[in-house]
């Protein structure tokens, strides 16, 4: 929005004429997002205690983390706000792009924020939320109706639709319609849930979250420049790169987030927050056609939602457990890491996976 506005004061001095630049624009969402969340942060803690919005603890899961019981949960309400508003004041609002992203980020979090209510108001320990076939429903419903809108807004579908293969020069495999219905499906259904999955303790997907934005943002930037990305040998998708602005926004409202999400955490993001942010990373993975790449940068969401089909399918289908308890992190717990422990050494090996995604731009 504030494009506009600088656009409109370039004509009396040439030197507003620096906020055209996505670069800035990209550094000003992140520092937006990041202020609104510190800002507004300690109000909404306050809110959400006082209207009991507290975290309910699986009675099946380990013991040390009834103590967190009660603690305000729903904060990804916070993120949402300071990602949002961020992208709205320094997005180019004429891009289609932006539209369909917030739209991804916040229908997905509709149906956290829908899940989140549901295991509020239960008033036993016990979390009840939505079943899982109703929100693998409507989490379908929404990533067919966004794949037909990236579909729509396609120029090039020959290059568009192709699934590209990292670190392999000049190799992707084109996928028709149907077949790119199904990727989107996949993609933003398994990250929204992937993401779920890992925010299972304090500030354990928040930082994984604003390191795999971080990394995506890069990625748009160089897809949405006809020069980089023709000596990186990528496709160039026109407009793509204005998705660094809602990469960044990302990473700067969970940065402003993880200040009071850290160990020990005073507040949780909930479904609100984990469904909205893994469907909005798998959208910009999406839109610069970086599908593969973006599966070894999330690597730990990955590795979270493998944990727990496998130890489903292998209960069903022997009996057996293959780890003391899933997601994987609580396996970890069972064995007597500290938390804290857990959560930097996940974030560790996240920095590194995204390292190992960045280093397809120049393996190529």
């Amino acid at each position: 929005m504030l494009i506009h506005l600088f656009e409109f004061l370039e004509n009396y001095d040439s030197a507003f004429s620096v906020f055209s630049y996505l670069t800035l624009r990209g550094v000003l969402a992140m520092l937006t997002a990041l202020l609104l969340a510190l800002f507004f942060g300690p109000n909404i803690i306050r809110y959400l205690a006082r209207r009991s919005f507290g975290e309910k603890i699986r009675e099946d899961g380990p013991q040390r983390h009834f103590e967190k019981s009660g603690t305000p949960t729903m904060g990804g309400l916070l993120i949402l706000f300071s990602t949002v508003l961020s992208t709205i004041l320094w997005a180019d609002l004429d891009n289609l792009y932006i539209w369909i992203g917030l739209f991804t980020i916040l229908s997905f979090s509709l149906i956290g924020f829908y899940d989140d209510v549901k295991k509020i108001k239960t008033k036993t320990q016990i979390s009840r939320g939505l079943k899982a076939r109703q929100k693998f429903l409507l989490q379908i419903t929404l990533s067919l109706i966004l794949g037909f809108a990236l579909l729509s807004v396609m120029t090039q579908p020959e290059v568009e639709q192709a699934l590209l293969i990292p670190y392999l020069k000049d190799t992707s495999i084109f996928l028709n319609s149907f077949l790119y219905l199904i990727l989107v499906i996949l993609v933003l259904v398994g990250s929204s849930n992937a993401v779920n999955l890992t925010d299972g303790l304090d500030g354990l997907a928040t930082m994984p979250v604003i390191l795999v934005a971080t990394g995506l943002s890069v990625l748009c930037y160089v897809s949405g420049n006809i020069i980089f990305s023709s000596y990186l040998q990528l496709p160039y998708i026109a407009g793509s790169g204005e998705v660094l602005i809602i990469s960044l926004a990302i990473a700067g409202a969970c940065l402003g987030f993880l200040w009071f999400n850290t160990y020990p955490a005073q507040i949780f993001m909930g479904d609100v927050g984990s469904l909205g942010l893994g469907a909005g990373l798998g959208y910009i993975a999406l839109v610069i056609h970086q599908e593969i790449v973006f599966m070894i940068m999330a690597g730990i969401f990955v590795l979270e939602a493998l944990s727990v089909i496998i130890q489903v399918s292998s209960f069903k289908l022997t009996g057996k457990r293959v780890f003391r308890m899933a997601p994987i992190h609580h396996h970890f717990e069972l064995k007597g890491w500290p938390e804290p422990k857990i959560i930097v050494r996940f974030w560790i090996i996240t920095v590194i996976l995204v390292l190992i995604g960045l280093a397809s731009l120049k393996i190529r």
